[in-house]
């Protein structure tokens, strides 16, 4: 069971809890950085599109190790500009756990192809 831990005196945001607390997990899925390609190893075209296969692929993974996407306790979002913020919010709003998992997002120089923009990792229980 997941429990979003936003104590008093914090800001609250609305995508993400400012922690997790996790109880009574059978399982633990770290998921490793998935990025926005589709079946063929091709990045997507644009921020929109690379959020939504990453996701799709953090999914895929996830779901290889029995959990879904609701299980996610706490990810990290990368992105290579922050104009990308936006588009990213907006492609992946009804993606995301509806329960404001942990989250940090990061602004990066490049990722380890310059091509891709988006990049989630995420650890999952259930």
């Amino acid at each position: 069971m997941i429990t979003t831990l936003d104590p008093e005196g914090l800001a609250r945001s609305p995508f993400y809890s400012q922690g997790a607390l996790v109880t009574d997990a059978q399982r633990t899925v770290y998921v490793s950085g998935q990025v926005g390609v589709g079946p063929d190893g091709a990045p997507g075209d644009g921020v929109a599109e690379q959020a939504r296969l990453a996701i799709a692929n953090l999914a895929a993974v996830l779901a290889e190790g029995g959990l879904g996407i609701d299980a996610i306790a706490k990810y990290t979002v990368y992105l290579t500009d922050p104009a990308h913020i936006e588009p990213f919010i907006e492609a992946t709003a009804a993606s995301l756990p509806a329960e404001r998992p942990a989250a940090t997002l990061l602004v990066v120089a490049q990722l380890a192809d310059p091509a891709l923009l988006v990049e989630i990792e995420a650890i999952a229980v259930g």
